[in-house]
């Protein structure tokens, strides 16, 4: 649980960092286009200024120079001058193709900075004036897009590192208990064999009612521990497939962790259970994830309670709930259950729902989800594609 507590608080402070970065960089850049704006605008003035020297018949030879060279310089900001009747008298800096394919485009293109209120009147007299209409450049617009086009390749870069990074630590994961599973249940065969002979000299030299009733225990347990061996041993490995009864696995699951309940404690394979469905299973390692939810339901129910299963076909897919009666699973904790080293045990180790999804999903070819839980009790569901 530390764990998970600890990247979480990661994931916070991280995704607080990034907010901050991005706040950051919107603000400089909202800055920066704002003051070049405002140049900009100031730019314009000195134009419109000039365009009012020209229309000036007083106006010297000087002055008249120095209102060309202002209008001339000008090579970034787009502009248009029109007279009071909404008459074009010049203009520059537009895309002079785009010109020659619409006529109407210098007249478009002034509506819309005249919707924009994007232009500087120029006053002639008490009756008569005239407009200079502005565009922002080709940088303040540029400058403006700047930081959605940084941010969206920063996303794009963390997305793609993000999967590979993610895609790297579960196939790291996977090495590990395969490696794991494997190895433990090579360490089991040897033992498990010995102990099995030893129960056949032992039979050899006992032979009364009660010490054959107690072998057969014994021997039951051992062929238990084989059968673990033999699911951990194909953890890692794509196991074999055969077209099994579904209500068969299912009641021999129950039987075995009925035998190992409280009394207290009442696992029901409901009797509306459908006994005609069919699937491809592995049944010990199938097997094993039905223990492993029932085990869980256990742990949630303090020694009372009820544990329901049952499954059904709906459209296609066979459908197995497992439903107790406990005391349910946290809102913040069902989206984490399944991933590795999560536990709310103090001594659990996190992998039983881990391999549990594995069993199901990538062996199975199936899904595993909490359906629902609430104070009163949670629903697992898994479903297996039904085989006519």
């Amino acid at each position: 649980m530390f764990i998970f507590q600890k990247r979480n608080r990661w994931k916070i402070i991280l995704s607080l960092l990034a907010i901050s970065i991005v706040f950051f960089t919107l603000w400089y850049t909202q800055r920066l286009a704002s003051s070049i704006a405002k140049e900009e605008i100031k730019k314009v003035t000195e134009i419109a200024d000039a365009y009012k020297v020209l229309n000036n018949v007083e106006s010297g030879e000087m002055e008249l120079s120095k209102a060309l060279d202002k209008i001339k310089v000008n090579e970034t900001i787009p502009v248009i001058w029109a007279n009071d009747k909404g008459d074009i008298l010049a203009f520059k800096n537009f895309d002079s193709s785009r010109i020659k394919k619409d006529p109407n485009y210098l007249k478009k293109e002034m509506n819309k900075l005249k919707v924009k209120k994007q232009f500087i009147i120029i006053h002639l007299s008490d009756k008569m004036q005239q407009f200079l209409y502005y565009k922002d450049s080709d940088l303040l617009i540029s400058i403006r897009k700047y930081p959605f086009y940084v941010l969206a390749l920063v996303a794009l870069f963390f997305l793609i590192s993000y999967t590979a990074f993610t895609s790297a630590r579960r196939a790291e994961q996977n090495q590990v208990w395969v490696g794991l599973a494997k190895e433990t249940a090579h360490q089991l065969g040897t033992p498990l064999s010995s102990l099995t002979a030893w129960i056949e000299i032992l039979r050899e030299k006992l032979s009364s009612e009660e010490d054959d009733f107690m072998f057969d225990e014994m021997q039951k347990d051992i062929d238990r521990l084989v059968l673990i061996a033999e699911r951990f041993s194909k953890i890692g490995s794509i196991p074999e497939l055969e077209l099994h009864r579904v209500t068969d696995v299912l009641q021999n699951a129950v039987d075995y962790i009925s035998k190992r309940a409280s009394k207290k404690i009442h696992i029901f394979l409901l009797k509306d259970t459908n006994t005609n469905l069919f699937a491809l299973l592995n049944p010990p390692l199938f097997e094993w994830v039905l223990e492993n939810l029932m085990k869980n339901a256990l742990d949630a129910m303090d020694e009372k309670g009820e544990i329901y299963i049952g499954a059904k076909q709906i459209d296609g897919q066979i459908v197995i709930d497992v439903t107790d009666t406990g005391k349910g699973i946290s809102k913040n904790n069902v989206q984490q259950i399944f991933e590795p080293g999560f536990s709310t045990k103090k001594r659990g180790w996190g992998l039983g729902l881990t391999l549990a999804r594995r069993i199901i999903e990538e062996y199975h070819h199936g899904k595993i989800f909490v359906k629902d839980s609430s104070p009163k009790g949670t629903t697992f569901r898994i479903i297996l594609k039904a085989v006519e």
